[in-house]
């Protein structure tokens, strides 16, 4: 939990008007490039209601915007309003839901929490990532307009279920595999699992931390 580490998830937020482009937003650093960022992953967006239950989880009253490396803070979206593809504009931009997070090991890091990328995974309070349809300017306050909701049914908490739950039925793991507009990362997670091949996921919620 002591070696010296890199991570783009130490936010601070802006009242100023920021491009977004097709991997995110302009001067938004990522520092593991083959784990995260990317057209998939360009926007993070967490519910600001999760805040006050990570305080009281982790009794650490400092947890609050940008503690999870979130580019967007939201108060009316959550895991069970948010559906994969889900089309929104912000500001001049268009995005559009991609996958639930799979939470690393870096929060615990960052919170000196050994099992807290695991805690948050069983919370179901993971936040999303959306991809970027149309480039834009975006900026603190604009509202979230919904579009398009093609897939009503996959929310991200209904993802993270068939995803996470080792009960989960095979035929909602292969629908889930086969949604058009998930995520291609989980697409293949998904498949690996149906193959027999999916892996225990304690080098992503651990990491080094355990070194």
């Amino acid at each position: 939990m002591d070696k010296q580490w890199e991570s783009g998830m130490f936010k601070k937020s802006t009242n100023e008007k920021v491009w977004l482009g097709k991997t995110g937003l302009v001067g938004d650093e990522v520092a593991d490039k083959k784990n995260h960022g990317g057209p998939e992953k360009a926007i993070f967006a967490y519910n600001v209601g999760h805040y006050e239950y990570w305080q009281q989880e982790l009794i650490n009253k400092d947890i609050g915007i940008g503690a999870f490396g979130e580019n967007l803070a939201l108060l009316f979206l959550d895991e069970d309003t948010v559906c994969i593809g889900d089309t929104y504009q912000l500001g001049t931009a268009i995005i559009q839901v991609s996958q639930p997070r799979r939470p690393c090991w870096k929060p615990a890091r960052r919170f000196r929490t050994m099992d807290f990328a695991l805690r948050i995974q069983e919370s179901g309070k993971t936040g999303w990532y959306f991809r970027v349809l149309r480039e834009g300017s975006v900026q603190e306050g604009m509202e979230l307009n919904l579009i398009d909701r093609p897939y009503p049914n996959w929310t991200i908490t209904v993802c993270n279920r068939v995803m996470y739950d080792k009960k989960a039925e095979l035929k909602l793991i292969k629908e889930l595999a086969n949604c058009e507009l998930l995520a291609e990362s989980w697409k293949n997670t998904l498949s690996k699992r149906l193959a027999g091949k999916a892996s225990s996921g304690e080098n992503r919620v651990f990491g080094p931390n355990v070194e």
